[in-house]
């Protein structure tokens, strides 16, 4: 499980069917489940039974109180305050960013040049988030933050296990979060996020616009937000929302060089939607095959593999009796790789996604942004990212892995490219 959680997960599910029980302890019992009807109940029915997994404190060692983490009352608060930046409305208004971001990277290559494509992902979604949430430039933040989150998600595997050994507090040491590797990552991050919060303090807006204004302005009311609550937000937001939309396009861009019929339909969607222009957000629909495509993509490499939660109240799912105590892993990638729900589970087909088929799939065996209460409050705005995202980039260059082998993922945290993605930029106009 530490060496390779994904594969030992896949193992489990081919040995032993839908559902494993796996002792843990004396004390607690892991559940791998792998059904709709278990993902129901819950995440959705259900879902008061349930807290955030014991695996999970490592990262609430590291977030502390973001709305990744946080339970009760303080997820609830949370939750309702930062909701309205994640508004359809406000979401579109991100798309010119999303264009933008997206441009300076076709600026930045040249013709025939090699590109890390996972790093230029993430540069062209750091820039993205840092417009839209935070109204500031974050493309030069990229790499040293995308070296500390990769820091992270290396050490959070094995940190997992530590609940098991180490009380809560033990893991909010300074000593126990240099040995996981917490410290050097966490002076990385807080130092960019102390500047993005000091510099709108200092030059603050006229009129609230993003979600740092938000954040701040929660400050006002009866129950303001200290700093280290606004810290908490900026960085569970700045960490997850970059960090996972750039493995979707990675992932979406290395599919399209191994499927050149996909790819070309995509071309000729883009064009006739387009004709040359930038995209909007009210585009979306009529890109029905870019996001299928961005959809298909998030099914065989959904970035959120795996959701754990902990059995607060003695319940039965589905016939299958749990005790408080005990732990329900749900993966993501194994519902997605369920033969019973996906015919010819391994291959890119788009079509799957297309409006004319999404009826025909169970709804939760398709899980690429959680669910219930707690589904990902930015699934919207990933979603239009992506899909403006590849529109921009597929009017102006073909994009071709270096290596003919397939794409390798790494499980950790978020399902990402193991090591470099080099690819060649050729322009096509």
């Amino acid at each position: 499980m530490l060496r390779d959680p994904l594969a030992t997960y896949v193992a489990l599910q081919r040995e032993y069917g839908d559902s494993v029980r796996i002792p843990l302890s004396r004390k607690r019992t892991f559940y791998l489940l792998n059904r709709p009807e278990h993902v129901e109940h819950v995440l959705v029915h259900h879902q008061d039974r349930y807290v955030k997994g014991f695996t999970y404190r490592p990262l609430k060692a590291f977030l502390d109180n973001g709305l990744l983490t946080a339970e009760g009352a303080t997820w609830q608060r949370h939750r309702r305050l930062v909701q309205p930046a994640f508004s359809h409305r406000h979401i579109q208004s991100c798309a010119p960013a999303i264009v933008a971001a997206a441009q300076h990277r076709l600026d930045e290559w040249t013709p025939g040049r090699t590109v890390e494509l996972a790093a230029e992902m993430r540069t062209l979604t750091m820039e993205v988030i840092g417009r839209a949430l935070f109204g500031t430039d974050l493309a030069g933040d990229a790499t040293p933050v995308g070296r500390a989150v990769t820091r992270l998600q290396a050490t959070m595997v094995i940190a997992a296990i530590l609940p098991a050994l180490l009380p809560s507090e033990r893991l909010r040491t300074a000593a126990t979060r240099t040995v996981l590797g917490f410290s050097r990552a966490s002076r990385t991050l807080e130092s960019v996020i102390c500047r993005i919060i000091d510099e709108r303090i200092g030059a603050p807006h006229d009129e609230p616009g993003d979600l740092l204004d938000v954040l701040l302005a929660g400050g006002m009311d009866a129950h303001p937000l200290s700093r280290a609550e606004i810290r908490d937000e900026v960085m569970t937001l700045l960490v997850a929302g970059h960090e996972t939309t750039a493995n979707v396009l990675t992932g979406v861009l290395a599919l399209l060089s191994r499927h050149p019929a996909a790819r070309e339909r995509l071309v000729a969607e883009v064009d006739e939607v387009l004709g040359g222009r930038d995209p909007q957000a009210s585009d979306l629909d009529a890109l029905s095959w870019a996001q299928a495509v961005v959809s298909e993509s998030m099914r065989l490499y959904p970035p959120a593999w795996h959701v754990e939660r902990d059995v607060v109240q003695d319940d039965n799912i589905s016939g299958i009796a749990v005790s408080a105590g005990d732990t329900i892993g749900i993966s993501p990638y194994l519902l997605h790789h369920h033969p019973e729900f996906w015919p010819n589970v391994e291959e890119f087909d788009p079509q799957r996604f297309l409006p004319v088929n999404t009826s025909t799939c169970p709804r939760y065996a398709y899980l690429p942004f959680g669910g219930g209460r707690r589904i990902c409050v930015g699934a919207g705005l990933a979603k239009l990212e992506a899909t403006l995202a590849l529109a921009v980039l597929t009017q102006s260059v073909r994009i071709d892995l270096v290596s003919t082998a397939p794409l390798r993922m790494r499980a950790d945290v978020t399902l990402h490219p193991h090591g470099p993605v080099p690819a060649t930029i050729t322009p096509v106009r």
